[in-house]
């Protein structure tokens, strides 16, 4: 009896946890739609101006995908691209199964390519595996041959310049699709002062810069680089700084929270930042809330204001949101 009441409580504990979460993502739905019948049911003559999102994913941390859908449409944004993770597997380069997807519960190419086919007015995708699989290669050039337009989000315990993942620089080459890398120390693309010796052997490859160890090191003073959100103010002129100046095929990721913070830290220097490399840098959001409307209660929309406060010009602005997106992915 007390077994059969303890069950009982257990079962009605479950229901109440998923009545929550229903109810949380049907407001969040419902505060979308009023969005869109606001901005869009006539009430005003302006056509919103369009974004493009380069960083995002399917099943994010749990996150419904008609909830993605919605968040996508209430930040504004145009066109949004999806990023897959690898198959999951157990191995050195995934941790030993931390990193399966994306360690973000992201889903793969799949999921990704179905997503984008159903509502292909709106999305893209990427295409994305484990580097050292035998077959990764043919399985990220099965999604290419079908549209993918990146390879990527590349998250995987693995030295940038190793023989695994010049296989797949040397595929994007071939089909001429950017490669974006999250690099964050000790855990994801080893080797980040060596990257340069890939830029300059794949010339022809745009290389996508993403993550903590990414934006840290455009502080020409960061010199700890356990340390993956720095505060406060910093100096031009560190390696990732130099890597856009530097480099024609390098592009900077402004996504996530690691983007915001390289904004938001010292709002001096990003104005001048995002002046000088205007034309190397794409707004990502990569943020896994379900409502997309408030920029407190959404990464992305918060970058957004952020782009828009910090441009210099308009025309800045137009570039981070769109332009370059465009260019760089053939939208």
């Amino acid at each position: 009896m007390q077994t059969r009441n303890k069950s009982n409580k257990s079962n009605a504990e479950k229901l109440g946890l998923l009545s929550r979460r229903k109810f949380i993502e049907a407001t969040s739905l419902l505060l979308v739609g009023t969005a869109l019948k606001l901005n869009g049911a006539g009430l005003s003559n302006e056509v919103p101006e369009p974004i493009i999102d380069i960083h995002q994913h399917t099943d994010y941390m749990g996150r419904r995908n008609k909830s993605l859908l919605a968040h996508q449409r209430a930040m504004g944004i145009t066109t949004t691209i999806l990023l897959p993770a690898g198959r999951p597997v157990i191995s050195e380069s995934t941790h030993q199964g931390i990193s399966n997807g994306l360690e973000a519960k992201a889903s793969g190419n799949r999921v990704c390519y179905r997503f984008a086919k159903k509502h292909s007015n709106e999305f893209r995708f990427g295409a994305n595996e484990v580097p050292d699989l035998p077959d990764a290669v043919k399985e990220i050039e099965k999604y290419l041959k079908r549209g993918a337009v990146v390879i990527g989000e590349l998250k995987f315990g693995v030295e940038c310049d190793s023989p695994e993942m010049q296989k797949i620089y040397r595929l994007a080459q071939d089909y001429t699709v950017p490669v974006l890398l999250h690099w964050q120390f000790g855990m994801y693309n080893y080797g980040f002062e060596r990257f340069h010796t890939m830029l300059e052997k794949y010339p022809t490859v745009n290389f996508i810069g993403h993550a903590q160890t990414w934006w840290a090191n455009i502080d020409r003073d960061n010199k700890d680089q356990t340390v993956l959100y720095p505060k406060g103010k910093l100096s031009p002129g560190g390696l990732t700084d130099r890597y856009l100046g530097d480099y024609l095929n390098v592009f900077g990721d402004l996504s996530a929270g690691s983007g915001f913070n390289s904004l938001s830290r010292d709002e001096e220097h990003a104005r001048e930042f995002l002046t000088r490399h205007q034309d190397k840098l794409l707004f990502g959001s990569d943020c896994t809330d379900a409502g997309g409307l408030v920029p407190a209660l959404c990464q992305g929309a918060e970058t957004i204001a952020e782009i828009r406060k910090l441009s210099a010009t308009k025309q800045i602005e137009r570039k981070l949101l769109y332009e370059n997106a465009k260019k760089l992915f053939r939208i």
